[in-house]
């Protein structure tokens, strides 16, 4: 089983913190770009993922910042969901 899905020039996968899907560009000739390893059942992504959103009425900031490595995802203590700070195996996708 893969953890992320690659597709053309972009390189997916649903975030178990924010629950958001985070897709990424790879393709050197556009920006912003994050080098991806090659490997869906040990991806390594860079640099960092910072998605974020501001929601509702008071313009709430959402944020989910982390790091892919090795298959795992690092969330960054910036993170406002309830992985923020821990390391956690990057959840594998249903065939």
């Amino acid at each position: 089983m893969s953890r992320v899905t690659r597709r053309g020039q972009s390189v997916s996968f649903d975030c178990p913190g924010c629950g958001w899907t985070h897709v990424l560009n790879t393709d050197s000739a556009q920006r912003p770009v994050w080098s991806f390893n090659g490997d869906v059942d040990r991806p390594t992504i860079s640099p960092s993922i910072n998605a974020w959103r501001e929601w509702g009425p008071e313009r709430k900031t959402q944020r989910c910042h982390s790091f892919v490595e090795n298959g795992r995802i690092r969330f960054l203590p910036d993170s406002t969901h309830q992985l923020a700070g821990q390391t956690i195996d990057l959840p594998e996708i249903e065939a």
